[in-house]
């Protein structure tokens, strides 16, 4: 799969001059090996279904697939992933879906060197507006993504949601299974909707990523988005939780340092 490959993505003489862009130098982290384990095998469980995604919020979607991929009757396909981050915090993540979004390229490379090019937020300003609580922070925003899930690098513009607008109970965020979250609507090579979720585990956070592959968004409607009788690739769901668990382990690897570090730098 090309997502394994070893080869960094390019940096420019300013990056390099970047106090983080020793993150970047490191070897990224190790996959558990119960997760590469999947990568050829779909999953028989299947996914929560989108429309009963609030189960997800709420953690009470045990019944449904936690971790891996496959392709739902309906012929959508499904990601799903749970990275456990030790020394992670909830304030963390807040911080980092939008600091990423803004500033050099350099942040969003970080996440995953072989794999992330850039990522760009549409409103910039909003982003860095000090008065704009950072739980907020994504909310209308689109992030314009160069990233490689697979097969090449690919652009995809990703529309961050108020979780309201995503069709989520935001009466269960704050509680047990659902610290804090960022969701939106992927629009590209492979439109899906995706939330990631996290909430205190163990001495970090756990963060619970979904995909539900060929959803779009119509008139505000987030609606399946394939001709009848089409189906997802299974290889597209596949290339997206290599992807995924690929870019998560790293992440876990650097986020609590990275904080540390640029916290107050957006």
């Amino acid at each position: 799969m090309a997502l394994f490959t070893g080869k960094k993505v390019g940096v420019s003489l300013e990056e390099k001059a970047l106090p983080y862009y020793k993150f970047f130098e490191r070897n990224l982290a190790t996959i558990p090996a119960d997760k590469l384990a999947l990568i050829d095998k779909p999953s028989e469980i299947p996914a929560v279904s989108f429309a009963d995604k609030n189960l997800f919020l709420a953690g009470k979607d045990d019944a449904y697939c936690q971790t891996g991929y496959g392709v739902a009757e309906d012929g959508t396909g499904f990601v799903a992933n749970e990275t456990y981050m030790p020394g992670v915090t909830g304030a963390m993540l807040d911080w980092w879906f939008p600091w990423h979004s803004v500033g050099s390229d350099l942040r969003y490379k970080i996440w995953d060197p072989e794999d992330h090019y850039f990522a760009r937020a549409n409103k910039a300003a909003y982003v860095c507006d000090p008065t704009v609580p950072v739980k907020q922070k994504t909310w209308g925003v689109t992030h314009y993504v160069l990233e490689d899930i697979g097969n090449g690098a690919s652009l995809i513009a990703i529309n961050f949601k108020r979780p309201a607008d995503f069709g989520f109970d935001e009466s269960i965020i704050g509680t047990e299974k659902c610290e804090s979250l960022a969701c939106g609507i992927g629009a590209g090579d492979c439109a899906a909707a995706m939330c990631h979720k996290w909430y205190p585990y163990e001495d970090g956070v756990k963060l619970c990523s979904r995909f539900w592959i060929g959803l779009t968004e119509v008139d505000g409607k987030i609606v399946r988005g394939l001709p009848e009788g089409a189906k997802i690739p299974v290889e597209a769901a596949r290339g997206l939780y290599a992807h995924n668990i690929k870019e998560f382990t790293n992440l876990a690897s650097i986020l609590a340092e990275v904080y540390a570090q640029n916290k107050d730098n957006f």
